[in-house]
């Protein structure tokens, strides 16, 4: 028995288990600090199962007891029942559609009377065991396009079906698998499309079209200058060159305003230009007029980013301490228990 403990206890990441339980002790405080009335008994409050702090600390208890299970369980069981893990939660990913229920915007949650089940957070411990069983069986060669898009869809499609519930943020998080893709023997230039990307339509929401406009064909042009002796030899490069400098131009003139027009949704955009500080384009905001009712024209979009200006503002450097702050203690945030964060 001692050499079974010994054993078990041999193969546990202990640095890794203490960050995990110091983020859960932050997070638990970080809830009570933002969520606690004055007055309220703090034993009775943490135990009795009826405030936001109290209900994570008996959900990290039941974690860490699952946790010993699957601790204690044979690492080849999540092998042998990868695949069938993935369907079952594909499976929870689509009971969503007809069962949902719309709670603040998203439409990804399942009641069970008090309790809410959201499939797309369960999926993704789904998506990670079948992708690991696919790229660590003996017959997957990663370097091949064929094995590298199998391992594409098995991320990509309940991404997809999360993206459909109107959890953008949830479906984001799906691309990060990706990153393990490229521990694989992904090819680095598809991480490097997928950040240059980014970045393009972040500058497309920070610079008047126009500029950015002048800046990409100013880079195009200065790296057709210090290139040209390669060019002159290779005229295949000057071709790869004026063909990106079309894309990229192409996306932020068009591609990035047909999304935000035609694609994503109201508050989708409004979220956007909220996080990086900007106010919306008028012609963003009237190509969705069908979904702008005269509550959304008065609500200040960008509130919850102002109020975090302020916290930190008001908290400086070392804060006010605990169960003293200012935006969360008199109501000047609608949810507490997230804005901690």
């Amino acid at each position: 028995m001692t050499e079974k403990n010994a054993t078990i206890s041999k193969g546990v990441d202990w640095s890794l288990a203490w960050i995990y339980l110091i983020l859960v002790v932050v997070g638990i405080t970080a809830i009570f600090a933002v969520t606690f009335k004055e007055g309220d008994p703090i034993v009775q409050s943490f135990l009795g199962f009826k405030t936001d702090y109290s209900k994570q600390f008996y959900f990290f208890i039941a974690s860490a007891i699952i946790g010993v299970f699957i601790l204690l369980t044979d690492s080849k069981f999540f092998t042998a029942t990868a695949n069938i893990w993935y369907a079952f939660g594909i499976f929870l990913l689509l009971l969503v559609f007809p069962f949902h229920s719309s709670v603040k915007g998203t439409e990804s949650i399942i009641r069970f009377g008090g309790f809410q089940f959201q499939p797309a957070e369960f999926c993704k411990i789904c998506v990670s065991l079948a992708l690991a069983k696919y790229l660590s069986r003996s017959d997957t060669e990663f370097g091949t396009t064929r094995s590298q898009l199998i391992a594409a869809a098995i991320v990509l499609f309940p991404a997809a079906l999360t993206l459909m519930q109107s959890e953008t943020g949830l479906a984001l998080v799906y691309f990060s698998f990706f990153i393990v893709m490229y521990r694989e023997g992904l090819p680095s230039t598809i991480l490097v499309i997928g950040f240059s990307l980014a970045t393009l339509v972040v500058a497309t929401l920070l610079v008047e079209k126009n500029t950015l406009a002048l800046i990409l064909t100013a880079i195009a042009l200065m790296f057709i200058f210090f290139s040209w002796r390669q060019i002159r030899r290779r005229r295949s490069i000057l071709f790869n060159v004026v063909l990106l400098w079309l894309v990229c131009v192409g996306v932020q003139r068009f591609g990035v305003p047909f999304a935000f027009k035609h694609v994503l949704k109201l508050y989708q955009v409004e979220r956007i230009y909220s996080t990086v500080g900007k106010e919306i384009p008028a012609e963003y905001v009237a190509a969705h007029r069908k979904e702008t009712t005269q509550a959304t024209k008065k609500k200040d979009t960008d509130y919850n980013v102002k109020q975090s200006k302020i916290a930190i503002g008001s908290g400086g450097l070392t804060g006010k301490g605990l169960l003293k702050s200012t935006q969360t203690r008199y109501g000047f945030v609608p949810e507490k228990n997230r804005f901690y964060f």
